[in-house]
Order: structure tokens, then C-alpha cells, then sequence
């Protein structure tokens, strides 16, 4: 990426302040940019730095008032930060625009693929698999057989997509996740054993659904373990068979949800969550980090906390209690001293 202050001024409907011919070819934070760097400053807390930098061009906003000369071209706009946003989408689409079928590669014959495909080395696509348009899959990936993928999926390297999932569109799945495993199904025997018992489902991803690096989502016993539109996965996060997560729901690094729970629509999962099995979340339920659900959650809206989660304001009164109890203790020891003491009188 090389691009002049007035070429970058053009795209962002913005004016330049210093030489319109200075040009850039990488991003850098305005307090540790290089020359040929173009930065931005957007929070008043980071201004001091305008004046250090060593970034050949600086987005501010229209209102930003030199307090001191700068080294910098500056490309005065509207905001900023909105400013800077589209610039790293466009740097981020330059970077992934990857096209064609690389190889060593392996498609079966009977696999269907779309238009403006990219399929990077080493993938292997299956029997009967269904690839829309505008995919891209990235090296090392592995899709199996009768997997549907519809347009403009992402499968970032090393990706592995079991038999029979369905995949929608405008899907982002990052490096190292697993989609399909077999659920955690074992059948006690007499002996002491357990009896693996089949899991014959599938996992359904709806659209606009991204999934962070090393998430694994298994397949159902029977029917289908379903993520709805728009749900956001961080990374390291365990979807059990048969679980449903509803739409726009998001749910931060290693949490764990077990089989057959219903996570509710708009729900926030903070990290470390554990989620026990065959529950229900309610719509818009808030959960803080490291906290343990281990019954159904009925009313909507509402922010739950601890382990076992109890409602966030009952959590934060508790703790300010556990905070007191050394206090506590001793008060109740001088107590105890002060009834032997008047024991002993009479």
C-alpha cells in the first residue's frame, strides 16, 4: 500500500495541511509511527504526541487546534476515528484479496464451486461440498464431504469443517476452529465403561456470523447445533451438541457452553463463563466474566454475576459484605473476650 496525503485526502473527503505529495506505505499508533507512516489522532489524551511524531501524515479532525508546529502533513476531516476506520477496512481487503486455486490443492469432482473463488495450497474439499461465490479458503483447510457454504465465506488457514454443515453467507471462521466435531455423547455400561454414542447431526451457521481462532463447535446428537445471524465468538470457546445461540448474541474467550442449552437473543457472555446443560438464557441477558450459570435464566434484560451467578447488584453487595469479614472477625473475637470477661464476674 503506497499512497500520497492527496490520494488519501480524495478517499476521506478531506483538505491537506503540508505537502499533498508526501507519501505513505504502512499504519502505525501516532506515538510510535515512522517516517513513510500514516497515523491519526482522535482522543484529546494522545495529542501530545501530534507534535513528537515521526509519521509523514496525521488524520485530525476539521476542529483540532495546533498548540505547537508539526512535522507532519496533516489531512483535517470530519472524524477521524470514522476516518481511520474506513482506511484499515481498505488496507485489510487489499491484504485478503487473494484470488485463484493454488496448488497442491484437492477438489473432488463432484464438489461444486462458485464464481471469484480463492482456494489456498493443501485445502481438501469434498464430495458433494457446495462453495458460493466470492469464498475464500484458506491454505490447509479441510471441508467435508456434503458441507454447503454459502457466498463471500471466509475460512482463514487450518479451519476443518466436518460432514453435512451448512455454512452462510457473509461468514468470517479464523484459524484453527472446528466446526462438527462429534458431541461429548457417552452411554455408561455396567462394567464400569462407556459406550460412545453416535452423533449423527450437524452444525447450522447462519449469516453474518464470524467465529474467532481455536473455537470448536460439535454436531448435534440428532437435528442440528445451531448459531443464528449475526452471533459474534471470540476465541477459545466450546459449543456443546445441540446447543442454540440466537441471534446477535456475543461471547467472549473461553467459555463453555454445554449441550442442549438455549443462549437467548442480544445475550453479552463475558470470558470464563461456564454454562451448564439443557438450560435456557433469556433474551438480552448480561453475564460478567468468570461467572457459572447452573439454572435457566428467565427474565430478559437483566445482568447476572459470580458462581453460581446471582444477579449483578446481589453479586456487589455480597462482595462488599466478603470485604468486611476480616473487620467482622474481629469484632466478633473482642466480643467473645469481652462475655468471658464478664462470665468470669459472676
Amino acid at each position: 500500500m503506497q499512497f500520497t496525503a492527496q490520494q488519501l485526502a480524495l478517499m476521506l473527503n478531506g483538505t491537506v495541511e503540508g505537502d499533498p505529495l508526501v507519501q505513505v506505505n504502512q499504519l502505525g499508533k501516532i506515538e510510535e509511527a515512522q517516517h513513510g507512516s500514516l497515523s491519526f489522532l482522535a482522543n484529546p489524551k494522545y495529542e501530545q504526541y501530534l507534535y513528537t511524531t515521526a509519521a509523514s501524515v496525521v488524520i485530525v479532525n476539521n476542529d483540532q487546534i495546533l498548540a505547537l508546529p508539526v512535522k507532519a502533513t496533516l489531512i483535517r476531516v470530519e472524524n477521524a476515528y470514522s476516518a481511520i476506520t474506513v482506511l484499515l477496512e481498505m488496507y485489510n481487503t487489499l491484504k485478503l484479496n487473494k484470488k485463484g486455486i493454488e496448488q497442491p490443492s484437492f477438489i473432488h469432482p463432484s464438489a461444486t464451486i462458485g464464481e471469484n473463488v480463492y482456494i489456498g495450497a493443501f485445502a481438501y474439499i469434498g464430495p458433494n461440498v457446495k462453495i458460493g461465490d466470492n469464498c475464500k479458503i484458506y491454505p490447509q483447510t479441510y471441508i467435508a464431504d456434503d458441507v454447503e457454504l454459502a457466498d463471500n465465506v471466509t475460512l482463514y488457514a487450518g479451519v476443518k469443517i466436518y460432514f453435512d454443515c451448512k455454512i452462510g453467507n457473509n461468514v468470517i471462521i479464523h484459524s484453527g476452529t472446528i466446526i462438527g466435531a462429534d458431541g461429548f455423547g457417552f452411554a455408561p455400561v455396567g462394567d464400569g465403561t462407556y459406550s460412545k454414542i453416535s452423533q449423527i447431526g450437524n452444525v447450522v451457521i447462519e449469516d453474518d456470523v464470524e467465529i474467532g481462532s481455536n473455537t470448536t463447535i460439535d454436531r448435534a446428537t440428532m437435528g442440528s447445533t445451531i448459531i443464528r445471524k449475526g452471533v459474534k465468538l471470540d476465541n477459545l470457546i466450546q459449543v456443546a451438541h445441540n446447543v442454540e445461540i440466537m441471534a446477535n448474541t456475543v461471547v467472549a474467550a473461553q467459555t463453555g457452553i454445554s449441550g442442549s442449552t438455549k443462549i437467548g437473543e442480544n445475550c453479552i457472555i463475558g470470558g470464563q463463563v461456564g454454562i451448564v446443560g439443557h438450560i435456557t438464557v433469556a433474551k438480552g441477558t448480561q453475564v460478567q466474566a468468570q461467572s457459572g450459570i447452573s439454572r435457566s435464566l428467565t427474565e430478559e434484560g437483566k445482568k447476572w454475576m459470580g458462581s453460581p451467578a446471582q444477579p449483578y447488584s446481589n453479586h456487589m453487595r455480597s462482595q462488599i459484605v466478603i470485604n468486611r469479614l476480616p473487620e467482622l472477625e474481629k469484632k466478633i473475637n473482642e466480643l467473645e473476650k469481652i462475655i468471658t470477661e464478664l462470665k468470669k464476674g459472676h
